[in-house]
């Protein structure tokens, strides 16, 4: 007899570990690339994996009470991004320094390709994570469009992950990031600036504990990840979503 009802979502598939290989990260802000992906990355580096980190913004509309003195605010959040990412393991971060904040003419958006094109030819990666597809803070969604134009504009031939920050998702993948995790605490930690503004790092480990209720028993902490790109590696391909 068919079933009266649609299928549900697939289940995520559980990781206990990352693929391995040459690995591309790119955060729209300094800060995302350890509040979304950054027990991921201390995987990464613990086993070995070379890591570069690209962050594609300033951040100084981080700051919109003026708390900071603006001008050292760009460098400070450089300086915490940095602090952050060798919490983490990463000492290799580039920052392009794009002002954030911005309304994107179609100018802007082939300058960003350009630009992710070279990152992606410059470093041979074998894994790229970027914004998840429906991020809804624009400029994590423009990053999102920008990298998946140059992924395609090199003939990218990898795997593309999407994490998450301000919207959740649907996930291909969870990750478990419990030996990690107070290394991405302390990473988080080191952004003082946003800190003062938003604890995303409650909010993001409470997510990362929410997210251990499917494989790990409610117990411990996992990330996100949905395929924008390849096959996950053992298993067949999944959408992207």
């Amino acid at each position: 007899m068919p079933n009266a009802l649609p299928d549900p979502p697939p289940e995520p598939v559980a990781w206990r570990d990352v693929p391995h290989g040459r690995v591309l990260l790119f955060a729209p802000h300094p800060d995302d690339e350890v509040a979304g992906p950054g027990g991921a990355l201390a995987l990464h580096r613990r086993a070995g994996d070379p890591v570069r980190v690209v962050v594609a913004t300033d951040g100084i509309d981080g700051d919109p009470d003026r708390r900071f003195d603006p001008a050292t605010y760009a460098l400070m959040r450089r300086q915490e991004s940095a602090q952050g990412l060798h919490e983490v393991g990463v000492d290799d971060v580039v920052f392009w320094g794009f002002p954030d904040g911005q309304v994107l003419s179609a100018a802007d958006v082939e300058r960003g390709v350009r630009t992710a094109s070279a990152a992606l030819q410059d470093f041979h990666p074998d894994v790229v994570y970027l914004p998840w597809r429906h991020e809804g803070h624009p400029d994590h969604h423009a990053l999102h469009h920008i990298v998946v134009a140059a992924l395609a504009r090199t003939a990218f031939a990898g795997l593309a992950l999407g994490y998450e920050v301000w919207n959740a998702m649907l996930p291909d993948v969870l990750l478990d990031v419990t030996p990690v995790v107070e290394q991405k605490r302390r990473a988080m930690l080191a952004h003082r600036s946003q800190l003062a503004y938003v604890r995303y790092d409650h909010a993001l480990l409470g997510l990362s504990a929410y997210r251990s209720l499917v494989h790990q028993r409610g117990q411990g902490y996992a990330e996100a990840f949905c395929v924008v790109q390849g096959p996950l590696p053992g298993v067949p391909a999944a959408p992207g979503r």
